[in-house]
């Protein structure tokens, strides 16, 4: 049986800062293949922290503690900054929640794409790869965007090409934050589509590739990904399948669920989330 893509197990990780220091993760482990999975909490549940954990991009003052951390067969708290970089966009990619802050707004689109082509690469082998990725994410007109600056392109068309950028590589993991939150449902339904499209065997990389999706919309987590993991105060509460997700068992899922509009409540108000102190140990 063939290794799972991330198994990460006892990781914690704390911010120093007067008077003392914030943990952010706390003991925090989960396994995934090549499956859609999602991650799912309210803002600062620690959901973020942990993707750029995996990514080794914690800022100044974090500090990190884990039993293990592997990626496939590489342990990633081992391996040096030039290796992780080179690991990075190549092996595990990594989408931002804010996708044209994360362009450079003076480099036209191709040439940021074909950052992720192997070096060495020919001109006219390059121009024709990115031409063909840019139709793969369903760009219209890709000759026009491949010269295009950021500024002349829509939210939504930079988001295209940036996912364009991540998947240039073929990586085996990628990692969206908050893919659809700045998007209107027709839209969100597209990169959906397209992101399923984008991960199957054969679609990028042979394999296929698993996507861990970060998003504080349960509603969505559960009718796109496979399993979601839902997260609270830092801990990973609770794991199932998505399928599943209304027989779940602990109350901070419970309170997530009940807070999403339904039919069935219209001319009544939305249940808020009223904390307790149990909803830090998880479902087991």
């Amino acid at each position: 049986m063939s290794p799972p893509l991330l198994n990460i197990s006892g990781l914690t990780i704390a911010y120093s800062g007067a008077p003392g220091s914030a943990l952010a993760l706390d003991h925090v482990s989960l396994k995934m293949g090549r499956e859609k999975l999602g991650l799912i909490g309210q803002s600062g549940s620690g959901k973020s922290t942990l993707a750029r954990a995996v990514l080794r991009l914690l800022p100044q003052g974090a500090s990190l503690k884990a039993e293990a951390m592997n990626f496939m067969d590489t342990d990633l708290m081992a391996l040096d900054a030039p290796s992780m970089r080179r690991l990075r966009g190549r092996k595990i990619a990594f989408i931002p929640q804010d996708c044209r802050a994360a362009l450079n707004p003076v480099m036209r689109i191709g040439r940021q794409i074909a950052e992720g082509l192997p070096k060495g690469t020919g001109k006219a082998e390059a121009k024709a790869r990115i031409l063909d990725m840019l139709h793969l994410v369903r760009l219209d007109d890709p000759e026009r965007i491949l010269n295009a600056y950021p500024h002349e392109l829509s939210g939504g068309m930079c988001q295209r090409a940036v996912i364009a950028m991540m998947v240039m590589g073929a990586p085996d993991l990628l990692i969206a934050d908050e893919p659809t939150s700045a998007l209107d449902l027709t839209v969100r339904r597209h990169v959906l589509d397209l992101f399923d499209e984008l991960i199957k065997p054969g679609g990028v990389n042979k394999d296929g590739m698993g996507l861990l999706i970060i998003s504080h919309d349960l509603d969505l987590v559960a009718g796109f990904c496979d399993r979601v993991m839902v997260m609270y105060g830092g801990r990973i509460v609770e794991t199932l399948a998505a399928a599943k997700i209304e027989d779940c068992h602990h109350p901070y899922t419970k309170g997530l669920l009940d807070c999403l509009p339904r039919f069935s409540n219209a001319g009544r108000m939305l249940a808020t989330l009223n904390p307790q102190p149990d909803w830090m140990e998880p479902v087991i």
